[in-house]
């Protein structure tokens, strides 16, 4: 499992806790994601042979949230 750290600008309660947690655990190859509201870290682990980091950034993106 590879590790990925984002920071997203966005994170700033529940709701957009829940809403990027939900976006990224869709995805195929995303195994855990942790988000930290203080600074707006989220932590995502996932599994390179299913998806990059690039794609959890642009997916990210797609949905409105700006990393």
């Amino acid at each position: 499992m590879n590790e990925a750290t984002i920071f997203v600008k966005e994170v700033t309660g529940s709701k957009q806790i829940q809403q990027i947690e939900q976006i990224l655990n869709k995805m195929d190859g995303v195994e855990r994601v942790l988000i930290d509201t203080d600074d707006g870290e989220v932590k995502v682990g996932f599994d390179e042979q299913k998806v990059s980091k690039e794609e959890i950034i642009i997916n990210l993106e797609q949905n409105n949230y700006y990393v």
